[in-house]
């Protein structure tokens, strides 16, 4: 894998709210949100003359929300209009591609300064219909047809690695705790609250309606009682992301133009793509993603560092069992040694290795659309030393890493940032 071609820096980086806003908000509104904070990011101002191109990415505004052609759209919102406006799918993971193809536009000379827009509105359907049109991003062949949803695939994957390596209901509980604790201090969370908190809101809420009051030792007890219903075993309701609406932007530019911009811009150094087989019938392993080894090696190689390099990183957490999996197959651990080194916590915000500072998808929310884009925002805080309240981490942060998986996992996009 060759280096870029040129220098390419992230000068500014922005987000919407995330939560469920239909009515109030669609994907317009929520793309401008994220355009103003962004351009509020940026050391010495941006324009809208400034940007060469709008990249957007977005899963299914068509079966969201009854809207394709989302490129010029989302353009037109924030006066880029006639400038170039493609849109990327690659479910879960567009505005991760989104986010790469913007960063090869740049490098190749064709684009100075490119804004990125991921965007996703999903709570426009009912919980239904949302399943039925994520279910576009599995297999319509084979799995959807049986009744194989995304629950029930990482159900599998789930079932697979406690089968192969040992690993217990507890290890993933582990996970969404350190993820609600993080998604707590994070004002664009959709979950701003730690399981502690809604443990603890259930009970009051049981002593006010005089009714039995619960009685859970800890987290974990919590986790697994009947509060914590299984989706699909072994996967239980505080496994899984939510439905989320929330928009992202991200600012790339040059090295040329950055220093326009900020004196301090954060460079991408390495950037990578992979992809497997859509049906989980057709793959050697349910324990590992290829696409994963795949993106993480040529980012790797791009530049010139390696796991060990990485101080923080935000996964892609869509299940639990997704944060132990990308854990282990972008070579920061070992395979089967992940749960482990969560249980010691090493990956939590004061750890040797933070991952998902945001709240990861399990907290702060999954606008399928967006996410990609917004673990950008979050490495963007984080390098700068922005984060809010009390979730930036005690370093300073020189090399990072974002990992946005698509579908169950026949998509994926690794980034790895620099100062």
């Amino acid at each position: 894998m060759g280096k870029l071609a040129r220098k390419v820096a992230m000068i500014g980086a922005g987000m919407s709210k995330f939560g469920q806003h239909f009515p109030v908000k669609r994907n317009p509104d929520l793309w401008v949100d994220a355009w103003i904070d962004a351009v509020k990011s940026v050391d010495n101002g941006i324009e809208a003359k400034d940007v060469d191109a709008c990249y957007v990415g977005n899963f299914t505004a068509d079966l969201f929300n009854h809207q394709g052609h989302l490129g010029p759209n989302m353009a037109n919102l924030v006066g880029l209009t006639p400038k170039p406006a493609p849109r990327f799918e690659g479910a879960c993971a567009s505005s991760g591609i989104a986010l790469r193809q913007a960063i090869l536009g740049i490098a190749s000379g064709v684009h100075e300064l490119i804004a990125v827009c991921g965007i996703e509105t999903m709570s426009e359907v009912p919980t239904t219909m949302v399943t039925d049109a994520l279910a576009a991003a599995a297999d319509a062949t084979y799995e959807y047809p049986a009744g194989a949803t995304f629950p029930g695939l990482y159900a599998a994957v789930a079932s697979a690695h406690f089968h192969k390596y040992g690993t217990k209901p507890e290890d993933l509980m582990r996970v969404g705790i350190k993820n609600h604790e993080n998604g707590k201090e994070n004002p664009f969370a959709q979950m701003q609250q730690s399981i502690k908190d809604i443990m603890e809101s259930k009970i009051k809420r049981a002593e006010s309606q005089g009714q039995q009051v619960p009685y859970w030792k800890d987290e974990i007890d919590f986790l697994s009682s009947s509060a914590n219903p299984y989706i699909a075993s072994p996967l239980r309701l505080f496994d899984c992301s939510l439905i989320t609406d929330g928009g992202a932007c991200v600012f790339l530019a040059s090295e040329e133009l950055a220093r326009k911009f900020t004196d301090t811009p954060l460079w991408i150094t390495g950037t990578g793509q992979g992809s497997a087989a859509l049906s989980l019938h057709d793959r050697d392993t349910l324990t590992s993603f290829i696409a994963t080894k795949e993106a993480s090696k040529q980012a790797y190689s791009m530049s010139g560092l390696g796991p060990k390099d990485m101080q923080i990183a935000e996964v892609h957490d869509c299940f639990t069992i997704a944060e132990i999996l990308a854990m282990e197959d972008l070579g920061f651990y070992e395979k089967g040694k992940a749960a482990e080194a969560v249980k010691n916590g090493e990956s939590r915000r004061d750890g040797v290795r933070p991952i998902n500072t945001s709240g990861g998808l399990k907290s702060k929310g999954h606008p399928v659309g967006a996410t990609g884009a917004a673990q950008a925002v979050e490495i963007f805080k984080q390098m700068r030393g922005r984060a809010e309240r009390n979730r930036q981490v005690k370093f300073d942060v020189e090399r990072a890493l974002t990992h946005n998986l698509g579908g169950s996992g026949g998509t994926c996009v690794v980034t790895i940032y620099q100062k």
